[in-house]
């Protein structure tokens, strides 16, 4: 089928990373339509940006699929999913999106306490982390949000020296331990690309 036949309604976050499988595979087939990052902070707003999304653009293409995990709305993204008949990325986080479910179900059991960073989030980590949940203005707030993790792991898709240095000093920021898995856009395109080359004709 000529042309765009295939939505995928995607975290921020996730932009980049999914442009460029797209450019490398040429799944020409899909267009990707993001909602902004900073919703992980207000993750009870997921649910609502993501209906609207489809509402508004699931006529123009045959299929639509979600680029999230549940990331932290409780069910209520798959209420919301169900409701359309749409699927999403498998999990509770999309954290697993980038290092597949085994890998990150092995960090999980071997640090349960563990913040999790991507290039985009190290890139914006200012941005979404320190301003986004106000730490900048009120640091005694690192105890609420953060007092319960022990290790921060960069989940890098480029082999960067500046993106590391950067994610080391948020771990000190932030107090905890630094550990470093690079995963590639491997997972990435492997996962993606289970739902939307199904569509590809």
């Amino acid at each position: 089928m000529a042309g765009e036949s295939v939505l995928v309604i995607a975290c921020g976050a996730l932009a980049k990373e999914i442009v460029e499988l797209k450019q490398l595979n040429g799944w020409s087939h899909i267009k990707i339509q993001c909602l902004p990052a900073d919703l992980h902070n207000r993750p009870e707003k997921i649910p609502g940006a993501v209906r609207a999304a489809i509402e508004e653009y699931r006529a123009d293409f045959e299929h639509v699929f979600v680029a999230y995990a549940d990331c932290g709305t409780g069910g209520a993204l798959d209420q919301v999913l169900d409701e359309f008949g749409i699927e999403r990325l498998s999990g509770a986080h999309c954290y697993e999106f980038y290092s597949g479910a085994d890998e990150f179900a092995a960090l999980a059991d071997e640090e349960p306490g563990t913040f999790y960073l991507t290039d985009f989030l190290t890139r914006h980590f200012d941005r979404l982390v320190k301003k986004g949940l106000g730490l900048d203005r009120h640091p005694e707030l690192m105890a609420t949000y953060f007092g319960n993790y022990r290790r921060l792991v960069f989940l890098s898709q480029k082999e960067s020296p500046e993106l590391e240095q950067a994610a080391r000093e948020h771990a000190d920021y932030l107090g905890l331990e630094y550990a470093h898995r690079h995963t590639g856009l491997d997972p990435v395109g492997r996962t993606l690309g289970e739902h939307v080359v199904q569509w590809l004709n």
